[in-house]
């Protein structure tokens, strides 16, 4: 199980994983309670990629002691088979292991507390195939919510093979100490009734009226791959994976120049807005809580991927830090993208071209939720990122065909909560270089007068970001506001500075209260927008470890110090998503959800790049 690198950037291979941890080994630190949180890649010293120099490869593993709940982090040289460091972690906790989401259940299901709630509601018949889903706590300071700690929502199932989620047991909850292996305390309010409704949905008869879609590249696809490096049509890149983000990108150049050093989605929080017992504290971190890499879907030809398929395979460690192979956890391919551009000229004649994308996907399902990942490249040097949220809604129980204030019935007794998917896409530019700044672009209305005498004029105004207080901006639609990077070294044949244009797609920012602990724990997700300059500890917006953490890290705490954004190497954080209120047409199953944003040039190419595309695959149109 290996595959080798060739790259500073390349991704961790098996390999590489077994080798990091054999270190650890050797240095006494892995006992028989010694269990593998996260193990992520340390990136390489950014200098010294760009300067083609050798780089020490490094793995952060991050050890829990199940038997103590104490954890470290360590980070091994795997160029050089030593220890480079072992520090214990500060405030919060790592993410959670797998196996305990099946040690959550068990000591669930062994408390008298709860095992007497399920009889007192007429339920001690349907314990055996109950499921008790494991939920991040929150924050909340409680005094006996130190440590590992995890929630617990009961939910039945007619076998093993049921929908866990459409029969929730409204009222009950049960809050755990995973180290110690018992019930801290078993919450058990109200007598709603279980909802009948079945939420089984991959077993209806198929309509047979839809005939098939064929996509075929009978000479192969245009792109080019070597290792993780792919080239496509102007575009360069190489592609990544990693346990706790994902899917990620690294040095995106086009036509031989560079537009960003990296690109992911490094964090999504999912805070709900209901007041009940069993929900009032859900504010799910599904990176740094979850890890979405880790659990990445193993991508299928003809389901989640269609067309001329490259597969890529990603290497992680497990909850024991041994590596596992992770087959088609990246998928990418070409897709036709309809026009480009076209005119019809004064004699009727007509010139067009079709777009096409580059797409590089991964999807990670973490509990009910599905998350898909798109980044596409298309032919005119533009970016898009799109986040595809699917699977199934969280439900809770209430009186069939009564409003509820923050929940709406998605079937008959079954109530959905409101809530948001807030995604924060770590943008490393590198417009034409690493010295950049960045601007905010509005068009703005001009009051009638000498400057617009019949009043219809309009401009806009482009106002510098200098420093990370400045640059805490939200989107605006009404003025289409967009955020200009532009290099302070390179111009273009018109004398203005090269530049990328952030197109938001905006939604809501976090609704939760600033006296909540969730806006404490997620106050990156209350701006559209950060701007850092470079730091390569800065990688995670909530922090390295917001699971039980009780907020302010991240974002926050390094924009405290208001530095300059100006003339440098600066990081853009985007926060986008949808922010969810539940409709019945999301039951059983819930179609895709999309949101995400584009990166696309200004000024960056002197003309339409894409001016050189044959008409069609065979050099013209029909006729």
């Amino acid at each position: 199980m290996s595959n080798a690198h060739r790259h500073p950037l390349d991704p961790l291979t098996a390999d590489e994983l077994a080798a990091g941890r054999a270190v650890l080994e050797a240095q006494g630190l892995v006992t028989e309670t010694t269990r593998f949180p996260q193990v992520i890649p340390v990136e390489p010293d950014k200098a010294a990629v760009l300067a083609g120099a050798p780089a020490d490869r490094r793995i952060q593993f991050t050890l829990l002691d199940t038997a103590t709940g104490e954890s470290a982090d360590a980070v091994v040289s795997v160029t050089g088979a030593e220890l480079v460091s072992h520090e214990k972690c500060a405030e919060g906790q790592p993410p959670y292991l797998f196996e305990e989401y099946d040690l959550a259940e068990a000591i669930t299901k062994a408390s008298p507390e709860w095992q007497a709630a399920m009889h007192r509601r007429g339920l001690g018949d349907r314990i055996e195939h109950a499921f008790c889903a494991p939920l991040a706590p929150g924050y909340f300071g409680r005094e006996d919510e130190t440590g590992r700690v995890i929630r617990s929502l009961t939910f039945l199932r007619e076998d093993e093979t049921d929908n866990p989620w459409s029969r929730p047991v409204e009222g009950l909850v049960a809050h755990l100490n995973l180290t110690e292996q018992r019930v801290l305390r078993v919450e058990d309010e109200g007598d709603t009734p279980v909802p009948a409704d079945s939420g089984r949905y991959g077993h209806h008869e198929p309509r047979t009226t839809l005939k098939p879609i064929e996509i075929t590249q009978p000479e192969g696809p245009s792109f080019q791959v070597d290792g993780s490096l792919v080239t496509w049509e102007g575009w360069q890149l190489r592609v990544g994976f990693n346990a706790r983000e994902g899917l990620t990108l690294h040095q995106l150049s086009f036509q031989d120049r560079s537009v960003l050093y990296r690109a992911s989605v490094p964090e999504m929080v999912v805070p709900y807005g209901d007041t009940s017992i069993g929900r009032f504290w859900i504010s799910y971190f599904d990176a740094g809580e979850y890890l979405l890499g880790k659990n990445g879907n193993s991508l299928r030809l003809g389901c989640d991927c269609l067309g001329e398929i490259r597969y890529f395979d990603a290497f992680l460690a497990d909850d024991h830090g041994q590596p596992v192979r992770v087959p088609n956890a990246i998928c990418m391919h070409e897709e036709d993208y309809g026009i480009l551009w076209k005119h019809t000229d004064l004699d009727g004649n007509a010139e067009v071209r079709r777009s096409r994308r580059l797409v590089i996907s991964s999807i990670s399902t973490i509990g009910n939720y599905d998350y898909g990942f798109f980044w596409y490249l298309y032919l005119d040097g533009t970016i898009e990122c799109e986040a595809k949220a699917t699977g199934i809604v969280f439900s809770g129980a209430g009186e069939p065909g009564v409003a509820q204030p923050h929940a709406s019935e998605i079937a008959p007794g079954l109530f959905a909560p409101v809530h948001q998917h807030l995604f924060c896409a770590r943008l490393d530019f590198a417009v034409d270089g690493q010295r950049n700044s960045v601007y905010e672009v509005d068009t703005v209305g001009i009051p009638i007068g000498e400057k617009n005498p019949y009043g219809n004029a309009f401009t806009w105004n482009a106002t510098q970001l200098r420093t990370e207080q400045e640059a805490k901006r939200h989107a605006n639609p009404a003025t289409a506001r967009v955020w200009e990077v532009r290099s302070t070294e390179h111009t273009n044949r018109l004398g203005a500075p090269t530049a990328y244009q952030l197109v938001p797609r905006p939604s809501a920012t976090l609704m939760a209260q600033p006296e909540s602990t969730v806006y404490q724990r997620a106050t990156f997700a209350t701006n559209h927008l950060w701007v850092t300059p470079y730091a390569a500890e800065e990688r995670f917006p909530a922090g390295d470890r917001p699971n039980a953490h009780p907020g302010g890290a991240g974002l926050p705490a390094w924009t405290a110090a208001d530095r300059s954004i100006s003339d440098t190497d600066v990081v853009l954080w985007h926060v986008f998503g949808p922010t969810h209120i539940p409709r019945p047409e999301d039951w059983p199953v819930m179609p895709v959800d999309y949101s995400g944003f584009m990166v696309r040039p200004y000024g960056f190419c002197d003309r339409n790049p894409a001016l050189d595309l044959p008409s069609a695959a065979h050099g013209h149109c029909d006729h």
